[in-house]
């Protein structure tokens, strides 16, 4: 399912869910400045990944950038996951 299909009330009906909102979750992390390579690059992605207006564009032109520079503030100890268990069977 596309994520621009995704209706989240559909969700909470079908599986009898409850939501706990919460503000502040965030409320006592520093904030971070952006590098000028990320500035730079949503400054000439941004207005194109909109105009496109597609799942896939937004994904690669705006989200991709900015966890990439996550990754590289924690020094590259982190990692991406893309919801595909790549698990390994250890019995072969």
């Amino acid at each position: 399912m596309a994520y621009s299909d995704f209706k989240l009330i559909e969700v909470i009906d079908s599986f009898g869910l409850v939501i706990h909102e919460s503000s502040g979750l965030f409320a006592n992390i520093q904030e971070q400045e952006c590098s000028d390579l990320l500035s730079t690059i949503l400054k000439e992605n941004v207005d194109l990944a909109v105009a496109i207006s597609s799942e896939k564009a937004r994904s690669e032109m705006i989200i991709s950038p900015i966890l990439l520079e996550i990754r590289r503030k924690f020094n590259y100890e982190i990692s991406f996951f893309s919801g595909v268990d790549f698990t390994v069977d250890s019995q072969r």
